[in-house]
């Protein structure tokens, strides 16, 4: 079975691991966690970046930071992973979900504006430090929005100038959900800067993995500090067991970071290779039956997990795995789900659903040899 996405574990991985055992610092403590953070940091441009214990904890903190509280909306892209969604649910905050772009499958900007225009009101929320906190408002129940989630699916991204432009004007925050596009860029400027915070993930079928991490991205040096007291369960001190607020146990651990900086080291040939995945998956598969993703303008994607739209996309699920390529459908819409199916969904042509029922995600692996890129263009050809 040609694998859809797995780790390429091929560099310093082994030796930066058995130097973590080889003097004992495995645990949340070592240098390989600030090593890392730099790497991680240094790549993307960003001032900080704050290791964690995955993206999803990393996503529930920098929300928690950003000030979304119990009762806000927090609005979701209609399709993405469930973590997006779990994140807001774990601070009390409820998904407000809006449909995607037929093409990009990103956040549907028109959408959005029409929404926010006709749809809320800007109040003064509470005072900070002796500052007015104006927030966006639903008209019909006065319910606040405290943050926005883009989620750039599949490495891909959105007209982020146009977002951010909306984000001003109607007083939202932004924490980008950038945990699919470590490598991505809009205009130059690397995904998960464009927010308060962004967020990285680097699970087993991340363009980098450490098994389970996550990082935390910020140009503010007082919520990075913040972040990182957090994710240390707010403990003040370094002997004793003092502790100044409810924290957390989101600390990447060191043996995984030992990991992350290996696969740091090699993300610029990972990068290259997805890249030529995708150009021959494209030039050998699209036809008037067959596309992939529509790349944003002005975006240099990761091409992280290469997926194409079709017309039968079950029976081609089924033709592809039983020819040893491995597959899998693409998430189901947020609204769909038992947990988010009274939440508020913003659509007009219900996109997502069109997404979920013609997607298909095939081998993206940065290993995968041109044999296997080959196998799987002859046997997606091969479907009848």
């Amino acid at each position: 079975m040609i694998p859809l996405s797995i780790p390429n574990i091929s560099g310093n991985e082994w030796q930066y691991v058995k130097d973590c055992l080889d003097t004992g610092w495995i645990s949340s403590v070592g240098s390989y966690v600030n090593q890392f953070e730099e790497k991680v940091a240094a790549f993307t441009g960003a001032k900080y970046a704050v290791a964690a214990m995955n993206g999803t904890a990393a996503l529930h903190l920098s929300m928690q930071l950003t000030g979304v509280e119990r009762g806000d909306l927090v609005i979701v892209p209609d399709i993405t992973f469930i973590a997006s969604c779990n994140a807001v649910s774990y601070l009390g905050a409820e998904p407000l979900l809006i449909d995607v772009d037929k093409y990009t499958w990103q956040i549907d900007l028109n959408l959005l504006e029409s929404f926010l225009e006709e749809n809320t009101f800007l109040m003064g929320s509470k005072v900070v430090d002796e500052t007015e906190i104006i927030r966006s408002h639903i008209k019909h129940s006065g319910r606040r929005i405290g943050a926005i989630l883009p989620v750039h699916v599949l490495g891909n991204m959105t007209d982020m100038d146009r977002l951010s432009a909306i984000c001003s004007k109607y007083h939202i925050p932004m924490v980008e959900d950038s945990t699919e596009a470590l490598g991505s860029t809009y205009k130059g400027k690397h995904a998960g800067t464009f927010g308060i915070f962004g967020t990285s993930s680097f699970n087993g079928n991340k363009i980098i993995s450490t098994g389970g991490g996550g990082m935390i991205l910020t140009n503010d040096e007082h919520l990075a500090k913040k972040a990182k007291h957090l994710t240390t369960q707010a403990k003040t001190d370094p002997f004793e067991y003092d502790h100044d607020e409810i924290g957390y146990n989101y600390r990447l651990v060191n043996i995984l970071a030992a990991v992350g900086v290996a696969q740091m080291e090699q993300l610029p040939g990972f990068l290259k290779r997805k890249k030529e995945i995708d150009k021959y998956y494209r030039q050998s598969l699209e036809n008037e039956n067959l596309r992939f993703q529509k790349n944003g303008d002005n975006v240099e994607p990761n091409n992280w997990l290469h997926t194409m739209w079709v017309d039968h996309q079950r029976p081609m699920i089924d033709h592809l795995l039983k020819n040893g390529v491995q597959c899998r459908p693409f998430w189901v819409p947020m609204h769909e789900l038992s947990m988010f199916k009274n939440c508020a969904f913003v659509s007009e042509n219900q996109i997502s659903q069109q997404v979920y029922r013609h997607c298909i995600s095939i081998p993206s692996s940065t290993n995968l040899t041109d044999a296997q890129v080959e196998e799987v263009v002859k046997v997606v050809r091969g479907f009848e």
